[in-house]
């Protein structure tokens, strides 16, 4: 079990991370989910080893891990960190690559290693391809099947698909996170994409201005959303009072994404202006306005522009 206990992180006098609890058992996947400069990629570095923390402990197995000041060569044999900055060698080969974390002491069974590893990150035919000739989304495929050449305990991954296009990322994304339960590596990784978090993660770490806003299962985050930060993540989302709705007398708002709002026939006493509609190909993501405020709902079909509507709420239960 790896458990990180934060209590701070500074960068001079500014505190980056600070309160930051959790553990990762073996095989868990844990997603860090944040806008940018919260403090995801820091946290990573100093899992890693990469940074020293003065106020915490980062612990495995009951071991705490020695940070840079107590290390020549920081980071941890039994982990590998995937940055955004490629660590690969750009003047061999994709094979050369991998093989050079191998042992070397049987040629078949690196081979095979090799081959097995490619298939993953769907690089097989760049097998010979000189790195230094491959886009940013194949170096990037390169570089997270470097890290998994001696099957690491634990992976870090800093926004490992960035670079790589929405086509080739959700086979990548099914095969790589596959390939990590089926071997009991466990995973951290800091993204921006809340589908692949919601998707692919056993827990979810949000963070805020580098503190922890929740820390949960993706049901339970998605489900307990409290806040309009929180449900940013999640695409477009609706701030709307309570009074609006026939069957909500309390006072306070109610935080709705655009799929549990809908067109109404009847007079619901919550009219609004429509401004534009974004086909989304099973539904339109519909754009109004009520008394100067956006809102957001999806519809099966188009609507005129400037057509004024009654809205209620979903078949959900709020």
């Amino acid at each position: 079990m790896l458990e990180v206990e934060i209590d701070s992180f500074s960068y001079g006098d500014k505190t980056i991370l600070s309160n930051i609890n959790f553990d990762l058992k073996p095989g868990e996947h844990i997603s860090i989910l944040g806008e940018s400069g919260c403090g995801k990629s820091t946290l990573l570095h100093l899992i890693y080893g990469l940074l020293h923390l003065e106020h915490g402990k980062i612990s495995y197995k009951g071991k705490k891990l020695l940070g840079p000041k107590s290390k020549l060569i920081p980071g941890e044999n039994f982990m590998k960190l995937v940055a955004q900055e490629f660590n690969i060698m750009p003047y061999t080969t994709v094979a050369e690559n991998l093989g050079a974390h191998l042992s070397r002491m049987d040629e078949a069974k690196d081979a095979a290693r090799i081959d097995s590893l490619l298939a993953v990150v769907d690089m097989e035919i760049y097998k010979n391809t000189l790195v230094k000739n491959l886009s940013g989304g194949q170096k990037q495929r390169v570089a997270l099947a470097k890290a998994l050449a001696n099957e690491p305990e634990i992976l870090l991954l800093d926004e490992p698909f960035s670079n790589i296009d929405t086509f080739r990322k959700n086979n990548l994304r099914r095969n790589l996170f596959k390939y990590l339960k089926d071997n009991d590596i466990s995973c951290i990784t800091a993204t921006h994409d809340s589908d692949e978090a919601l998707a692919f993660s056993d827990h979810i770490l949000m963070l805020k201005q580098g503190e922890v806003e929740m820390f949960a299962s993706p049901e339970k985050i998605y489900g307990e959303i409290s806040n309009e930060y929180q449900a940013g993540f999640f695409g477009e989302v609706n701030v709307l009072p309570k009074k609006l709705f026939p069957t909500k007398n309390s006072s306070g708002n109610l935080i709705l994404f655009p799929h549990q709002l809908k067109l109404s026939t009847d007079n619901t006493g919550f009219q609004v202006r429509i401004e534009a509609n974004f086909f989304k190909g099973t539904h339109y993501l519909v754009q109004a306005t009520w008394e100067n405020n956006e809102v957001f709902f999806q519809n099966p079909e188009r609507l005129e522009i400037h057509s004024i509507h009654w809205i209620n709420l979903g078949n959900h239960d709020f």
